[in-house]
C-alpha cells in the first residue's frame, strides 16, 4: 500500500492508494499530522512506500520518523516522470505541477490536456498530445486575492468566499465577491479560450481546492477531479519505486 504526502501552503493531505485505487484521503493542519498519521496506520497496517510532495514546511522529525519506518521517496525536479519536460527553467518547476502534469499524461495519453488548479495559486498546465510538457501560467488564487484587497488597502474587509448572485455590485462587499469570483471565472474561461483557439480536441481538467466551489460558474466543458494531484504523486511513486 502507499500513503501519499502532499504539504501545500495551508494544509497537509494524505492519501492511501492500493493498486491504482484510493482507498482513504484525510487533510490536517501540520501541527496535526502526526496524529493524523497514527490513525491512518492503524487503519491501514499495510503501508509500504510513501512519496512527499512538499510545497510547504514539513517539519525533520515528522520526515526521520517516517524513514524509520517505510521506504521513503521525496519528489523534486530530479524525479522520472511519464512525460517529457519542455520547460525552459524545469529547476523551478513546482512539485505540485510535475504531479499534476504526469496525472494528465498517464490518464490521458495522445490527448491536448489543460490543468487548472485552483488553490492556494491558481495554476495552468498544459501537456501536448505528443507528451511533451510545455509551461502554463500561475495567478493568485481566491482566498489570496481576498486577502490582497484587504492587506494592500486601508478600509476593504477581508471577507470569506461567497458566489455572488449579481454581477453589479450595489455595495463594497458585493463589489469585491464580484471582482474575486468573477474576476477568477472570467479569468479561467479566458485561459481555456485561449488554448482552444490553438489546440484542437482540449481535455481541461479542474482541481484543487477550490474546485467544486468554482465548477458550476464555468461554461467550458471540464472534468473536476479534486483527487488528481494525489493519482498523479501515486503514479509517480510507482515510476520511481526503485529509488525509495
Amino acid at each position: 500500500m502507499n500513503l501519499i504526502i502532499d504539504v501545500g501552503n495551508t494544509l497537509v493531505k494524505l492519501a492511501l492508494f492500493e493498486n491504482q485505487v484510493l482507498q482513504e484521503k484525510r487533510s490536517c493542519h501540520i501541527n496535526d499530522f502526526s496524529e493524523v498519521l497514527e490513525e491512518l496506520e492503524k487503519a491501514f497496517p499495510t503501508i509500504q512506500k510513501v512519496i512527499i510532495s512538499s510545497v510547504g514546511n514539513f517539519p525533520r522529525e515528522d520526515f526521520s520518523a517516517l524513514k524509520k519506518k517505510y521506504a521513503v521517496f521525496v519528489l523534486s525536479q530530479k524525479a522520472k516522470v511519464p512525460f517529457k519536460n519542455e520547460y525552459a527553467t524545469p529547476k523551478t518547476l513546482g512539485v505540485d505541477r510535475i504531479a499534476l502534469i504526469s496525472a494528465a499524461a498517464i490518464k490521458f495519453p495522445k490527448e491536448n490536456v489543460l490543468v487548472i488548479d485552483a488553490g492556494s495559486c491558481i495554476t495552468y498546465d498544459f501537456l501536448s498530445d505528443d507528451n511533451k510538457y510545455l509551461g502554463g501560467a500561475i495567478s493568485p488564487g481566491i482566498n489570496m486575492r481576498y486577502e490582497a484587497l484587504h492587506n494592500f488597502t486601508d478600509k476593504l474587509p477581508l471577507l470569506d468566499k461567497e458566489k455572488p448572485k449579481k454581477w453589479i455590485g450595489n455595495s463594497t462587499k458585493l463589489s469585491i465577491q464580484i471582482g474575486v469570483v468573477k474576476g477568477v471565472t472570467n479569468e479561467i474561461e479566458g485561459f481555456i479560450s485561449l488554448y482552444i483557439e490553438k489546440f484542437k480536441n482540449l481535455t481541461v481538467i479542474l482541481t484543487g481546492g477550490d474546485a467544486d466551489f468554482l465548477r458550476d460558474s464555468l461554461k467550458n466543458d471540464i472534468f473536476a477531479d479534486s483527487n488528481f494531484l494525489l493519482e498523479g504523486l501515486n503514479y509517480i511513486l510507482e515510476h520511481n519505486k526503485d529509488s525509495c
